[in-house]
């Protein structure tokens, strides 16, 4: 085999990664502007709980009509509900609240950490997430980015709440958690994860809410029906399956970069639909974060058969 068709073949097994990031990102960065909407009247544990079951019942449906069970089986029970705790009822929780506290791009930027400690737990936990040379150069790029990005914000961390940012760092550790969590699973479909991950959020965050807080809790959400609806569509259960598929395809490090994507498409939409302002300095952030992703993206060569 040439060297022309292995690049090829390197090129092709990239390219739909790459896409399944972009389109994933784009759509988990719905999610901020949807989040900072409803939570100026609903509650973060409410909220997340809504979030979970929406999600969770869509993607039942869809498991169910592709004929599979919707109730978990063997390790499931025990993989859902890490799921669920580490990538759906904390981080969903705190994402809510620290929304209610700053605005939503830099809500987004402080997640986009989380791809820096998965690549350093992976380095000393998965003998094949060993960081190379180029895909250590790939992640302290996109590091780089990411303080291009909170750069021109740094003064809302002084001047603002400190409480939604210290929620965003747990946020961002508890998804790395859950990222790296996911490679140890042996066999499992992204369809079921992504099911278990919102079953196991929205169940217990709404049992939580009517034991602490009662039904009221849940009062204003017929104002937010629509915005409920595309969150629980477009910007969870839909980029759930994606992000899981990228995960066990493409491995912790480079799948968790999707939080590095995130942020510059959660400043476009900031701008365009809650008139955040953006900058110069943002736009080169999002750029050079962009050129980490594709440095990290290092795959093994292909061996001649």
């Amino acid at each position: 085999m040439n060297t022309e068709t292995l690049a090829l073949e390197r090129a092709a097994s990239r390219s739909p990664v790459l896409a399944q990031m972009l389109l994933c990102s784009f759509l988990w960065a719905t999610s901020f502007l949807l989040m900072k909407l409803i939570g100026a009247d609903l509650a973060p544990l409410p909220l997340t709980a809504l979030r979970g079951l929406m999600g969770g019942g869509l993607l039942a449906l869809w498991v169910m009509w592709r004929g599979q069970p919707v109730l978990p089986k063997g390790r499931e029970w025990r993989d859902w509900a890490v799921l669920g705790l580490l990538q759906g009822l904390i981080p969903n929780t705190l994402t809510a609240y620290a929304l209610t506290q700053i605005a939503a791009g830099l809500t987004s930027m402080m997640q986009a950490t989380a791809p820096l400690m998965v690549a350093v737990l992976a380095h000393f936990l998965f003998a094949d997430e060993r960081l190379s040379p180029r895909r250590l150069c790939g992640v302290l790029v996109g590091f780089a980015g990411m303080a291009v990005l909170i750069g021109p914000s740094g003064d809302s961390l002084q001047s603002g709440s400190f409480w939604g940012p210290l929620a965003m760092i747990v946020t961002a550790v508890s998804y790395a958690l859950g990222s790296l969590y996911v490679r140890s699973i042996p066999v499992a479909e992204p369809a079921r994860l992504a099911l278990g991950q919102q079953a196991f959020s929205g169940i217990p965050a709404t049992l939580a809410v009517l034991v602490f807080f009662g039904p009221q809790a849940f009062a204003a959400a017929p104002e937010h029906l629509l915005a409920l609806s595309a969150l629980g569509i477009f910007a969870t259960a839909l980029p759930i399956v994606l992000f899981m598929s990228i995960l066990r395809r493409a491995g912790p490090t480079l799948g968790s970069m999707n939080g590095y994507l995130t942020p510059a498409w959660t400043v476009l939409l900031g701008f365009l639909v809650l008139g955040e302002t953006t900058s110069l300095h943002e736009i080169a952030g999002g750029i050079i974060v962009l050129l980490g992703v594709l440095l990290a993206n290092e795959r093994r060569p292909i061996r001649p058969k």
